[in-house]
């Protein structure tokens, strides 16, 4: 323990050590200071314990025994540290070696929605839909690759200089991707998407001002008549968080088979068949892509299928089951509006190599989808849905769409949040002979475009 001995005896004291206050230069040199007696300590606990016998203890005790071990090392080498920073170091290094490291206290904080790792120097926050600079960081692009390689061999994925970037899930179904050298070029960068311990509700989201009591009537009654429901938005914009609501209406004795990259959806019924993609090994064998689960998903039996998200030539795929019996299948994809997402689906159709026709593709689009619902994240962080909107076929060669209900924005505030207010149009839609077929019935009074809903 020489190095952690000629640490203490050339940079820490009792004021230098982390919780009090520093200024310039003698602050940031305690960090440093503290991250490396942090990391000697945990390479000390590394080289003294078995890891076999590790493995074979709960949780709990395993918790308790480094605990103590950390609490002798720091004895034996006579580290000056109070009460409160001993609980820190242990906490650290139990983190360090169960965990995420430096990540932990982020990932267990329930108000950071994202968080984005700009090599081992930076790591930003998203919370309440805001970026800020947080003061966690690694020790180096080392520290940072190991918590990486953990992430990713915990899901059975890799990444090397052969294969530089990931998707994975962390256990709690968070989204993480990762890139690292040579794509990266100033050292590797890891990206979370947070999700929520308990999943948001259609309540929450009314709270929130994310859509209106009419909406919700109307997105449930089309689950249950069984319409085929794309959701479109841009990064960021609730895409998922709203698919799985959706997913919330189908009934529980239907059998759902859903199809993601990387598993992210929190279903609430039991009969659900979870299938996630494959990238390629390290000799370029053995991928499974969407469009492969797609076809396999057509000889489970499935009454609908879930696609995390639309991307490539799995939409032709996607289209042709919507239209061969799996009604109310639901997917998403990325564009800014529902007219960009139908161009998108079309370039997609494309790239199956069937070549389709322009026209032949988008009659494929009208007959198998019936609504477009459009979210947005607004300037001021906050996500709505912006627009429902109804596919009631082709003129022409054009798709027709017919918005049912909208978001105007108006302004922004002295607070800099956007106001504007929802409403109907006014137009009935096409699908209510439908929706009256399957029994479910939803008043016309929710079409009427003078019921305003400001925000």
């Amino acid at each position: 323990m020489e190095r952690v001995m000629t640490l203490r005896e050339q940079f820490l004291s009792p004021g230098d050590l982390p919780g009090h206050d520093h200024g310039g230069d003698q602050g940031g040199m305690a960090k440093r200071a503290y991250q490396e007696l942090k990391r000697n300590v945990h390479q000390t606990i590394i080289d003294r314990i078995e890891l076999e016998k590790l493995q074979r203890l709960s949780n709990e005790q395993i918790q308790h025994e480094l605990a103590k071990l950390v609490e002798r090392i720091i004895d034996e080498d006579n580290v000056p540290m109070n009460e409160v920073e001993r609980r820190r170091l242990v906490h650290d290094v139990r983190d360090e070696m169960l965990g995420f490291g430096p990540l932990e206290p982020l990932l267990a904080d329930p108000t950071i929605s994202d968080i984005l790792v700009n090599t081992y120097k930076h790591v930003y926050i998203e919370r309440r839909g805001k970026l800020e600079l947080t003061d966690v960081t690694f020790y180096d692009d080392a520290h940072l690759m190991k918590v990486i390689e953990k992430i990713v061999s915990r899901v059975g994925r890799r990444i090397d200089e052969s294969s530089p970037m990931v998707d994975a899930r962390l256990p709690d179904g968070s989204r993480m991707n990762a890139i690292i050298p040579p794509s990266a070029i100033d050292g590797p960068l890891l990206s979370i998407r947070r999700f929520a311990v308990n999943p948001l509700t259609v309540k929450d989201l009314v709270e929130f001002q994310s859509l209106t009591p009419p909406m919700v009537q109307v997105l449930e009654a089309m689950s249950a008549a069984k319409l085929n429901v794309l959701i479109s938005g841009g990064t960021g914009s609730g895409k998922t968080t709203l698919l799985n609501i959706l997913s919330g209406f189908i009934p529980a004795d239907e059998r759902i088979v859903t199809i993601e990259d990387a598993a992210e959806l929190q279903m609430r019924q039991l009969h659900v068949l979870r299938l996630e993609t494959r990238p390629p090994n390290i000799e370029g064998k053995g991928e499974i892509t969407q469009r492969s689960l797609v076809r396999n998903a057509l000889r489970m039996r499935p009454d609908r299928i879930i696609l995390g998200e639309v991307r490539g030539a799995e939409a032709f795929d996607m289209l042709q089951a919507m239209n061969t019996g799996h009604e109310g299948s639901l997917a998403t994809v990325h564009a800014n509006t529902p007219r960009d997402a139908l161009t998108r689906l079309e370039n997609m159709i494309g790239m199956a190599g069937l070549n389709l026709p322009p026209k032949g593709a988008r009659h494929q689009i009208s007959s198998a989808l019936s609504v477009i619902v459009q979210v947005a994240r607004l300037t001021d962080g906050r996500r709505k849905i912006t627009s429902i909107q109804e596919i009631t076929g082709m003129e022409g060669d054009i798709i027709n769409l017919q918005e049912i209900f909208t978001f105007k924005r108006e302004g922004v505030d002295k607070n800099g949040r956007i106001t504007g207010h929802f409403c109907a149009t006014g137009v009935r839609p096409k699908f209510s002979e439908r929706l009256q077929a399957f029994g479910v019935a939803v008043p016309d009074t929710l079409y009427d475009p003078t019921r305003l809903y400001p925000v």
